[in-house]
């Protein structure tokens, strides 16, 4: 439960600080949401000392174990690492972000999506089950959509949201794919039993598809090239996201996944050319462009992009060293990054603009400030005595690793130098050009200050991580790498040393290249700035990813236009003969195997005349398609013939569920032809007549082979098992409404929601909409008149208490006999039904005045909590309890949870047939009081 408590706590806690920030001020919200953060971090120690113990911390809950689907967690090293990250430095950015945030702005609802942020991404990295970790990795894009555009009002805010959810939505869509192929192969979803599954699912044929499409998730989600372009945009969130978006959530999910399933996808070619060769652009792609960047945020997002992609890099070199070097550099890059957006927030904050052309010499005007944000662009340039350079070092060493790409092998070296010369080049310019360069120009807040105390405090403590970890990583670092590392290999760990000195190297000879070189480049800005400007094109990500959404939206109108032009003929022919090929396709290859092994019953002669009496109706109903009331009896003779032969067949619950059913439906489209207009001549032409026909045949003739087929082999029925289950398993004698109230009460329960859903559209259709009463054949225009013959008014009252009688016999017995709740329901709505058309819409409105919509509502809220009820109890949902008691002058009574189920059944039909009638009754006399209003 402790692990449910620390992925639950922050989203169930999530509305908390809005309701504060209504009720207490601005203060209450930011001390709701440090609060849980805190207690959240407090909760992940016991999980993260079981995990050093080597005893990882899991939590199950069976769901629908036959389906595989199981909610898991598990806190391993990995997964610990990640949440400390996650918690510790979310709740540094909460205490930030009370500073920063203005008080025009919406802190509440600030720190409610930032909950919601923050419990996504723990549960991302907790959870054991693919399904699982997806639901969680959309709701970070969700979540991060939200912070981005925070200020909404802002059109860059609004397009940078869009755009980082449009990307990183459609990866999901691919990780989805990838995840379902690899549950697929591995028979689990499970992902603690997935890592020790490598070798089979590497052997898989799909093992390239899916690892492609999981690559896509992962490498949309940690801005990898060419999916980069989102990163820079989602720069118009507020600072404190993205200090926390950069640093510990969002873009590290796609690393994570990367180093959550290196044991499962790494080792073959494939992972190492396209993980290797994508992390290698991105490395350089993101460190050249960052040095061009004049908004800080810019330069810090596309370093970011740079970083990532080392740590891509890293895992694509697929050696236990290369791994251990990506998780390093994954708790360096947060610390330093983190402190980097904090300062630049602190820049913005005290001089209005993040512009670095403007904002020269600040050491003068706030040296506090200045100095913490040296230290941690030190850091970002793999400076000596930092942490970042331990790691960067480690990475250039093992790039000197790659056997694999033969003559080309130095080439990587190469290019991992180039990149560090860059990074050096924009960590300078970052340092040189804000803090010094002489004086600041045009800011529009003059002078520029120190920001408060508090606000700068979570940037001393990370740039306090960055100086520990570079200078004694053996006491600070070294345990928590050890544990997260080998946990995520599964393997002993390789040695390695965290030492600050290896004596004189090529890594080091490396890293003094590219702080040399990175230095030269910079003192020689102004003519690559010239350079750059000359020979890279313009391009803005936006006006793309705007201009491919534009062509996408304008290809999918035209196919649109083609399929679905308003025509419902045109529309239901293409389903038909969509249907009709699905069919024919395979039987065309074995028109042979349509007819099984299983000869045919008789038929006797009362079943034949039922079945050509159906028949007949139909063709009928076909011939007096341009009649509809004749239509509607015709089909009502249809049903009827259905309820008979369910009798016929000794099936007397269908029988009246059916018979309710035709009922209701015969009288509700009584209801609705009468505000249909006269219709007109049919323009068919013959050849689309001859079309439908002969559409008409072959989707018959389908259908009739699909029967045919089916019925000549032999099947396996299920039913021995509920005829067998249903008095000792339900507790009821009567096995379909034990099936419907028990063992298949979901899906029950999801088709009276339908139902509900289903008549809140319709009435919200039709709400507010005047309808005069039309000119149907057979149906004469004074019935639109609000006038009721007095006799059958006042039998319709006499019987209305009978019919409520039967409907609640029908109830009671319904577990043990025909009946039910669904067909209590329909007897107690025909009942109404007769009545308000026998004494009026308005008279039966006056009878009942509390609506019809909380019925709905009642009835599904007692179906789910009757389901719910039973998991205090230990039970899976819907599980039914039963037992019998003795009562005075009663006897003996059986109780059953499922009656109460049943009763929810009974008022959500009720209220849903009643809300309709309701509906359309009021139409024609909403038109009357609008001309009454009019005159």
């Amino acid at each position: 439960m402790l692990l449910y408590a620390l992925v639950l706590l922050p989203l169930i806690g999530s509305p908390l600080p809005a309701l504060t920030a209504r009720l207490a001020g601005r203060t209450a919200p930011v001390l709701t949401a440090a609060a849980i953060s805190a207690v959240a971090l407090l909760l992940a120690l016991p999980p993260l000392a079981a995990a050093f113990a080597g005893a990882p911390m899991e939590a199950y809950h069976s769901w629908l174990p036959q389906a595989g689907l199981d909610l898991g967690l598990r806190m391993d090293g990995l997964g610990a690492l990640f949440v400390l990250l996650i918690l510790g430095i979310g709740l540094l950015v909460l205490l930030y972000a009370h500073y920063y945030l203005t008080k025009e702005e919406a802190v509440g609802r600030f720190y409610s999506f930032f909950l919601v942020f923050m419990g996504a991404m723990v549960g991302v990295v907790l959870s054991d089950h693919l399904l699982q970790l997806l639901v969680f990795w959309e709701l970070t894009s969700l979540s991060s959509f939200l912070l981005i555009g925070f200020n909404h009002q802002r059109r860059e805010a609004r397009d940078g949201a869009a755009m980082a959810l449009t990307i990183t939505g459609g990866g999901g869509l691919a990780l989805l794919a990838g995840f379902l192929l690899l549950g697929q192969i591995a028979g689990t979803y499970r992902i603690s039993a997935l890592l020790d599954m490598g070798d089979l699912i590497r052997a898989h044929p799909l093992y390239t598809p899916a690892l492609v499409l999981i690559l896509l998730g992962a490498f949309t989600k940690s801005a990898q090239f060419p999916f980069h372009f989102w990163l820079p945009r989602a720069m118009a969130a507020p600072t404190p996201v993205s200090a926390y978006l950069h640093s510990a959530t969002m873009v590290k999910a796609g690393v994570f996944l990367l180093a959550r399933l290196f044991p499962v996808l790494a080792g073959t070619e494939p992972w190492f050319f396209i993980v290797g060769g994508i992390g290698l652009l991105t490395l350089l792609y993101g460190a050249y462009h960052a040095l061009f960047q004049h908004d800080l945020k810019g330069l810090l997002a596309y370093s970011t992009i740079s970083h990532l992609g080392l740590i891509v890099l890293l895992f694509g070199i697929d050696t236990p060293l290369a791994a251990v070097a990506g998780v390093f550099h994954i708790i360096n890059h947060a610390t330093f990054k983190a402190s980097l957006f904090m300062a630049a927030g602190i820049i913005d904050h005290e001089t209005g603009t993040r512009d670095m052309r403007f904002i020269n010499g600040l050491w003068g005007y706030m040296p506090r400030t200045a100095a913490l944000a040296m230290v941690a662009a030190a850091a970002m340039a793999g400076v000596p005595l930092l942490n970042g350079f331990l790691s960067k070092e480690m990475f250039f060493a093992e790039t000197l690793h790659l056997s694999a790409l033969g003559p080309a092998r130095g080439l990587v070296p190469l290019a991992a130098t180039l990149a560090g010369v860059f990074a050096v080049a924009y960590s300078a310019r970052f340092i040189h050009d804000v803090f010094f360069n002489g004086e600041p120009k045009g800011l529009p807040i003059y002078p520029p200050h120190e920001p408060p105390r508090f606000m700068r405090l979570p940037v001393v403590i990370l740039v306090g991580q960055c100086l520990l970890v570079g200078i004694v990583p053996g006491l600070t670092v070294a345990p928590f790498l050890a544990l997260a590392a080998g946990d995520m290999l599964g393997t002993p760990l390789p040695d390695y040393s965290l030492a600050i000195w290896h004596g004189f190297t090529t890594p080091l000879a490396m890293s003094l290249a590219a702080l040399i070189g990175g230095l030269t480049l910079y003192a020689a800005r102004q003519r690559l700035f010239a350079f750059h400007r000359q020979r890279w094109p313009s391009v803005d990500a936006l006006v793309l990813f705007q201009t491919a959404l534009d062509r996408l939206a304008a290809m999918a109108r035209r196919l649109t236009r083609l399929v679905a032009n308003g025509s419902l003929q045109q529309a239901i022919a293409l389903v038909l003969l969509a249907t009709i090929l699905a069919v024919y396709w395979p039987l065309a290859n074995t028109p042979s195997s349509i007819t099984g092994p299983v000869r045919f019953s008789s038929i006797d002669g009362l079943t034949l005349t039922g079945a050509l009496l159906m028949m007949a109706a139909a063709m009928l109903a076909v011939y007096w398609h341009r009649h509809r009331f004749t239509v509607l009896v015709a089909l009502s003779v249809v049903g009827l013939m259905v309820v008979l032969a369910f009798v016929r067949f000794s099936a007397p619950d269908l029988a009246l569920t059916q018979l309710a059913v035709e009922v209701v439906t015969i009288l509700l489209l009584i209801l609705a032809l009468f505000f249909l207009p006269r219709r007109g001549q049919s323009k068919s032409q013959p050849p689309r007549r001859v079309f439908h026909l002969l559409l008409a045949l072959a989707m018959g003739t389908a259908a009739g082979l699909l029967t045919w087929g089916v019925l000549t082999r032999p099947f396996d029925s299920i039913a021995a098992f509920f005829l067998a289950n249903s008095l000792p398993g339900g507790g009821g004698a009567n096995v379909v409404n034990v099936i419907l109230v028990d063992f298949r009460g979901f899906d029950t329960l999801g088709e009276i929601t339908v139902l509900a859903v289903a008549a809140l559209g319709i009435q919200a259709l039709l709400d507010n909409l005047c309808l005069e009463a039309g000119m149907v054949e057979g149906i004469p225009d004074r019935w639109a008149d609000e006038r009721h013959i007095l006799v059958l008014s006042l039998i319709t009252r006499l019987l209305l208490p009978l019919a409520l009688l039967v409907a609640i016999h029908f109830f009671l017995r319904g577990h043990n006999a025909p009946g039910g709740g669904f067909i209590a329901g329909l007897v107690s709505a025909v009942a109404l039904i007769l009545q308000s058309m026998a004494s009026g819409i308005a008279w039966t409105r006056q009878q009942w005045r509390a609506g019809y919509r909380p019925l709905i509502a009642w009835g599904v809220l007692i179906t789910a909590a009757t389901g719910a009820g039973s998991w205090l109890f230990g039970h899976p949902f819907l599980t039914s309890a039963f037992g019998h008691v003795r009562l005075p002058l009663v006897g003996e009574l059986e109780l059953a949870t499922a009656m109460l189920f049943d009763l929810g059944v009974a008022l959500a039909v009720f209220g849903v047939v009643m809300l309709i009638l309701e509906t359309l009754g009021n139409l024609n006399q909403r038109c009357a009081e609008t001309r009454k209003g009019g005159a």
